[in-house]
């Protein structure tokens, strides 16, 4: 079942239950180089706000945006507001328990 956030008037954002998420989404998420990076930035901290988990600040908040909503169409991320910032962090067990190593295997051997 899809977990939906309301954030005031937004949109809600959609958070999938990862037994929905395939295995080609996930890798989908993870094969670019810019979300590999925010991915390892998000395994170092317990929750980051969108600007810290951004690699550089060089990325156009449209493209930063998209980015997050792949990473969390592929179950990786969670998304949730804490005051006015978006806050996001590592679903690492619940992926884990769906993709068992893959995440600990990409992050080990990422360029």
């Amino acid at each position: 079942m899809t977990k939906l956030s309301y954030i005031g008037c937004m949109q809600p954002l959609l958070h999938p239950d990862l037994k929905d998420v395939s295995l080609a989404a996930a890798l989908h998420a993870l094969s670019d180089p810019v979300r590999l990076q925010m991915v390892a930035r998000l395994a170092e901290d317990e929750a980051l706000n969108c600007t810290a988990a951004c690699p550089c600040d060089t990325i156009p908040k449209s493209t930063l945006s998209n980015h997050f909503k792949v990473l969390r169409s592929a179950g990786l991320i969670e998304t949730r507001p804490e005051g006015r910032e978006m806050v996001n962090s590592l679903r690492r067990d619940a992926f884990e328990a769906r993709f068992p190593g893959l995440l600990a295997a990409v992050l080990a051997n990422r360029a």
